[in-house]
């Protein structure tokens, strides 16, 4: 019995080490974001078949952080349906998932299976079993505050699924700090102003303030990108200011020049 357990401990450290050393992580290619200098310090883009965790440490911040799951979510999962567990709370604090509002962000929301966890120790067990489904092109934890079953073991075991099937897991926390984990990437992201826009368009581009401040083999650094909803990807952001106003206007009358004034002058009659 003592040496059953004693290999079994030997083959889970042998694990471990192979999952801090770099020789293991080139199995797995690497997904541009889209974003030339995130992609740069990220050696190419988010690894696929890792863990990434993504913090919105504020509640207001919630809309930002799952726009930008959402985004690199669609990026991992290359078409492949994407599982989404959340935690019951996080829809009671900030809202419902609209499959509208990810559509327009350009998901299909055929390919989204939406799970309710009713505590996070369920989201835990669900997503467990989830990335050991190699069918599944990512899968995305959403819960709320600060979770103890997550500790540096369970990270641990996660990685090891998401290496062992290749499908990518990102956790998304609200109100949390971060903890020691052997996630590959860890963001925190908020919202940033989007640039002006023409009086004719609805609302601003989605623009996201995202600090990457974990890359297990890399630099970290901070960016504001831009998500392109047609193009599914991030991009760097750009001004209207120093554009021409694209709207069409009307064409300057033929008959008379184009400084001369539009409503002719009034002439009065006066008596002698």
């Amino acid at each position: 019995m003592t040496s059953a357990r004693t290999d079994m401990l030997a083959r889970l450290r042998g694990s471990i080490e192979r999952i801090e050393g770099h020789d293991d992580t080139v199995r797995f290619d690497r997904v541009a974001l889209g974003h030339s200098e995130a992609d740069t310090v990220l050696q190419g883009g988010l690894m696929r078949g890792a863990l990434h965790e993504v913090f919105a440490l504020e509640t207001r911040q919630i809309g930002a952080a799952t726009g930008f799951v959402s985004g690199i979510a669609q990026r991992l999962s290359r078409g492949r349906p994407l599982f989404w567990i959340r935690q019951d709370f996080v829809a009671r604090e900030a809202g419902a998932l609209a499959m509208t509002g990810l559509k327009e962000l350009g998901l299909d929301p055929r390919c989204i299976v939406l799970v309710q966890a009713a505590d996070h120790e369920m989201a835990l067990r669900v997503g467990a079993d989830a990335l050991a489904c190699d069918a599944l092109g990512a899968v995305v934890l959403d819960l709320w505050g600060e979770v103890r079953a997550f500790d540096l073991v369970a990270s641990r075991k996660y990685t090891l699924a998401a290496q062992s099937s290749g499908v990518s897991c990102v956790m998304l926390r609200t109100s949390a700090l971060p903890m020691v984990s052997t996630a590959e990437t860890r963001w925190v992201v908020q919202a940033a102003p989007s640039p002006e826009v023409a009086p004719w368009e609805a609302w601003g581009v989605p623009i996201l303030d995202a600090q990457l401040v974990r890359n297990r083999h890399g630099m970290t650094g901070r960016w504001i990108m831009e998500w392109k909803c047609d193009e599914c990807l991030f991009r760097e952001t750009w001004s209207r200011t120093d554009e021409t106003d694209s709207q069409s206007v009307a064409a300057a009358p033929a008959d008379r020049p184009h400084q001369a004034p539009a409503r002719p002058q009034r002439r009065v009659a006066r008596r002698a």
